[in-house]
């Protein structure tokens, strides 16, 4: 599946790691509101995760633009980078606010 088709679409992102909550397995604490897009399927069969850049609080759930995708190379699980709209965010400030997780995987950033 080519997830492409997301970038620069509005999106709802349901909070499943809020800010500051903890991995369950690898007890990592999350530094950004990390999600999923409801009734999407990803290379591993669950739902699109997604990446919410942006807020510093907590949230149950975030609509927003998303402006790039994180393409892990030895793992096939897209995440998508969501926004306010109408902000934007550098490849180097992504790799700077998603490098708690995305440190242990090899990846791209796709833009359109």
């Amino acid at each position: 599946m080519d997830n492409r088709e997301y970038i620069g679409k509005i999106v709802t992102v349901k909070m499943d790691r809020p800010l500051g909550s903890k991995h369950p397995k690898h007890g990592f604490l999350y530094e950004v509101n990390y999600g999923f897009i409801p009734n999407t399927v990803s290379g591993d069969g669950e739902e699109l995760d997604a990446y919410v850049l942006g807020v510093d609080k907590p949230l149950d759930e975030f609509e927003g633009r998303v402006i790039a995708i994180i393409h892990r190379i030895n793992d096939d699980d897209d995440k998508l980078i969501v926004v306010r709209d109408g902000t934007e965010f550098s490849d180097e400030e992504i790799r700077k606010l998603t490098n708690f997780q995305e440190q242990w995987f090899e990846s791209v950033i796709i833009r359109k």
